[in-house]
């Protein structure tokens, strides 16, 4: 795997990887947020004491219950890719850091590697409920390509354009 170093750099941007998952179909997962309409791929922070590779596999337990074994890794993005949040949200997440023991966070965005996996079982081996203790998602379905690019919220649509046309010539064809 490429290195990304530094994956904590001054920068701005929280260090995330997202996580495209096929079929043999070449359809990609698509997730709903439990408790709003919003539907994505999984995605998540990086923490400071794990690799990328690790945190993607950390992440993809959490959000969809698979192991590294019913998945294969079949390739990622060459570099960073960046969003900022619309200052709604930025709000928030400085209400959200606030109370205590908790420190305060301060940027303007994700930078993420995305990761294209393969799932390798049959679809019963997602269980969305097998991760943290509030799942992440609460419904999934597979979809084409196109329907993830034209449903996702405009401040992440460049992001999932690129590394989707970046990833997309690795989906299987049906």
């Amino acid at each position: 795997m490429q290195n990304f170093e530094p994956i904590f750099a001054n920068d701005g941007y929280r260090p995330n990887v997202g996580i495209i998952i096929c079929n043999n179909k070449g359809q990609v997962f698509w997730a709903r947020r439990i408790n709003n309409d919003g539907w994505q791929f999984p995605q998540g922070g990086v923490s400071r004491n794990e690799s990328l590779i690790e945190a993607m596999y950390r992440e993809l337990q959490e959000e969809t219950g698979l192991e590294r074994e019913q998945v294969k890794v079949v390739a990622h993005t060459k570099e960073w890719l960046h969003y900022d949040l619309p200052q709604k949200l930025l709000r928030n997440q400085r209400r959200r850091a606030k109370g205590p023991g908790r420190r305060r966070v301060s940027f303007k965005g994700q930078k993420q590697v995305w990761f294209l996996l393969e799932l390798i079982e049959d679809d019963s081996a997602v269980n969305l409920h097998a991760g943290i203790e509030t799942p992440e998602f609460d419904s999934w379905r597979w979809v084409d390509m196109r329907h993830a690019i034209d449903n996702i919220v405009d401040f992440k649509k460049t992001v999932y354009q690129k590394a989707l046309s970046e990833l997309g010539e690795y989906l299987p064809s049906s």
